[in-house]
């Protein structure tokens, strides 16, 4: 049963950085409940100090990404109505062009709502670059995170299964 449990939760912690990247579900959330949820039922002293740890560094990441974001959008004046926009047209992107349509379709939709919004093509795209930088790096360093915690959740379950 705990073989199967740890074989899900990597599983998991896979989806959760495929959640970053592709933002079609929420990579961080997704790697912290896993990662309680596993210590939780192996309830091992090695499987909570795994979990606890691994939990924090995804939520490091995950909070890292929304202030960066955050800082940069209230810097650039960028109400939230434009990523909504730009998120729908990610959507849209990506049913029309599988894969790279997603963020085509986010980078377009971002723009157009900017260039609606300002009517300055010029302030349009410096905000929306912008924005996409500070998007950019959020994404890194919350990417980095998870990374980090699927390491530890590995060496985790090598102390849990080896001692």
């Amino acid at each position: 049963m705990e073989i199967l449990v740890t074989v899900i939760a990597a599983l998991l912690m896979l989806v959760a950085i495929g959640g970053i990247i592709f933002p079609i579900l929420p990579g961080s959330p997704v790697a912290i409940i896993t990662m309680i949820a596993w210590a939780w039922i192996l309830g091992s002293t090695a499987s909570w100090s795994t979990g606890v740890i691994a939990a924090a560094l995804a939520l490091v990441g995950w909070s890292a990404s929304l202030v960066l974001t955050g800082r940069t959008m209230r810097r650039e004046r960028i109400p939230n109505r434009p990523i909504i926009i730009a998120t729908i047209a990610a959507i849209i992107g990506f049913f029309v062009i599988p894969f790279f349509g997603l963020f085509i379709g986010f980078v377009l939709g971002l723009f157009g709502a900017e260039y609606h919004r300002r009517r300055d093509p010029k302030a349009a795209l410096h905000s929306s670059v912008e924005t996409l930088k500070a998007m950019g790096i959020g994404m890194l360093i919350e990417i980095a995170c998870i990374i980090v915690a699927t390491g530890v959740f590995g060496v985790g379950v090598l102390i849990h299964f080896l001692s």
